[in-house]
């Protein structure tokens, strides 16, 4: 017997939230952003919104033009995590098998439990109507043998019909998927899209079809000698083929720690300013890598540039002389590759991250700085925000005009809690 695997969906998640906990929105169209910034962005717009031509990531403005009635909400993403979480133990109590995939996104594998509950599609009904009316949000249900037809079958069909539920089995993938356009195949991008048209594939069909040694040839053709890999893994999912099982809980090891933040770019053009960013980004990645008992051995840093009509980025890394979390250290890094790198534009977007991670059981001593005083200290600080929030203690430089950091504490993932 093949796997019945699950991946459910919330409907426009965030907005379907704030419907639900605003009966006198239901009829309202609705979208979750922040009403004081018409710059910022949509985060999600509900059904509604989106028929009256409200997108996702759109800006505020433009969808307040586009649907003057519309209701922005300023998100509460501390909300939104709380019925994730409430969402995910409804799916438990059908299967033990529940793995996160994102905040409004599960995988399920039912294989198990299908004798009490009966066919995949009256089970995903059942666990669709236990969603609803414990939360208030509609599920898209996609049935596979494996976790990537499951997401294709949610993407693709699952949430286009009315009863938001199919089921893309090997058998039907020749009828269903293979005829849809190859930008509609799970991690297929713009860049792979176009790719993939210049080698003759405009359907997934193309790619399924071909044998794998064919298929390779024109990806080294098209994309170099370094592509097999990667002409393995979608030509696999073109077929369905996918080995990973459902795995409960957080599968992977941490292999990075990030930290990122958009800017208002007519505001950083200055290389002091942006040093302030900068650094508060650093605080944050020091601090969490610390949290988890690792050290980091390579520091990265992303920035996009632009002045409204230029526009360009960058991402660098560099290897440290000895793997860290401390501030200092890593801000140093920091800033030596971003003057290195910037093009000079004021910045919309930085973000640094720590990789390379080991264990912090051991570290190097130095002949001219005492590391144990320095990680006692930032410990110390560590205690006093896990207290009393991360504002509790920060440099002086984010009480400037350019700092962001009290503003974040706030927030999560860069949204209001």
């Amino acid at each position: 017997m093949s796997k019945q695997i699950f991946l459910i969906d919330g409907q426009s998640f965030y907005a379907s939230v704030e419907k639900a906990a605003h009966p006198e929105y239901h009829n309202k169209p609705v979208a979750v952003g922040d009403p004081s910034r018409l710059n910022g962005i949509v985060l999600a717009a509900c059904p509604i919104a989106k028929s009256r031509g409200v997108t996702t990531a759109s800006r505020v403005g433009e969808a307040l033009a586009k649907c003057p009635d519309l209701v922005v909400i300023r998100p509460r993403m501390r909300t939104y995590i709380q019925i994730s979480l409430l969402i995910t133990e409804i799916f438990e109590s059908y299967t033990d098998l529940v793995e996160p995939f994102s905040i409004d996104e599960q995988f399920l594998d039912v294989t198990g439990s299908l004798g009490y509950f009966g066919s995949p599609y009256e089970m995903a009904k059942i666990i669709q109507d236990h969603v609803l009316v414990s939360t208030g949000v509609w599920t898209r249900v996609g049935i596979g043998p494996t976790k990537v037809l499951a997401k294709m079958a949610t993407d693709n069909y699952a949430k286009k019909i009315p009863e938001g539920i199919f089921e893309l089995s090997f058998e039907k993938l020749e009828s269903t998927l293979w005829k849809l356009p190859v930008n509609h195949m799970f991690m297929v991008a713009s860049a792979m899209t176009r790719h993939f048209t210049r080698m003759g594939l405009c359907c997934i069909g193309d790619i399924a079809r071909l044998e794998l040694a064919e298929f390779k040839r024109r990806m080294r053709r098209e994309m170099g000698k370094q592509s097999d890999i990667q002409a393995e893994y979608y030509w696999q999912t073109a077929r369905g083929i996918d080995p990973s099982p459902v795995v409960s809980g957080i599968r992977h090891q941490l292999k990075s720690v990030s930290h990122g933040k958009a800017l208002r770019w007519n505001l950083y053009s200055r290389l002091k300013d942006i040093e302030i960013v900068l650094l508060e980004l650093v605080v944050e990645v020091c601090r969490r890598t610390r949290q988890h008992h690792f050290l980091g051995g390579v520091v990265s840093v992303s920035a996009v540039e632009t002045d409204g009509t230029r526009s360009s980025s960058f991402s660098r890394q560099m290897t440290l002389s000895e793997p860290t979390s401390l501030t200092h250290e890593v801000a140093a890094a920091v800033h030596k590759l971003f003057k290195k790198h910037w093009g000079g534009l004021p910045v919309s977007n930085l973000s640094v991250s720590l990789s390379q991670l080991t264990e912090d059981s051991t570290m190097q001593l130095t002949l001219f700085d005492n590391r144990p005083r320095a990680y006692a200290k930032e410990r110390a600080i560590d205690s006093i925000k896990d207290r009393y929030g991360s504002s509790a203690i920060i440099h002086a430089s984010s009480l400037t005009e350019a700092g962001v950091a009290r503003e974040r504490a706030g927030q999560i993932g860069g949204h209001y809690k």
